[in-house]
């Protein structure tokens, strides 16, 4: 099975209206065809930006239900301890934890719609993929 972090854009994308490639993404994570990682600084980056009800004011979904496919998720993840700093510089600090979660979790891919920061980073990890939903969706497909 593929192990996958799931970016914040992305859970984000997934669950707003027209979601696309990114709630496909999340389906397959919720059929179990990816094995989704989460460590402590991802978990609360989820957190944070999903109970930002303006984000979602347009939203098809409400809250409660957010809530519901959010612990579907989170009951489908992995949990992974961090228990180092590689720090690979990325040109935003705050993604660094995706790159660390990523490699103490053994992931093969990071999905992220931030592509060109987090490919970015003067620390390279050769066996770590950075895509897209829809090139995740291309690479590893889904057998359903």
């Amino acid at each position: 099975m593929v192990t996958l972090v799931l970016d914040t854009n992305v859970l984000v994308a997934a669950l707003l209206r027209g979601g696309g490639s990114a709630r496909a993404v999340l389906r397959a994570c919720l059929n179990r065809d990816y094995q989704p990682v989460v460590g402590p600084a991802l978990l609360a980056e989820y957190e944070d930006v999903l109970g930002r009800a303006t984000l979602f004011a347009d939203g098809v979904l409400s809250a409660a239900e957010r809530n519901e496919v959010f612990d579907g998720y989170l009951s489908r993840c992995r949990w992974v301890e961090v228990f180092y700093a590689w720090r690979p510089n990325l040109p935003d600090e705050a993604d660094n934890h995706l790159i660390e979660l990523a490699v103490a979790a053994q992931a093969q891919a990071i999905v992220t719609r931030n592509l060109r920061d987090l490919t970015r980073g003067e620390l390279k990890f050769p066996g770590l993929e950075v895509l897209s939903p829809e090139r995740c969706l291309e690479v590893f497909p889904c057998p359903r």
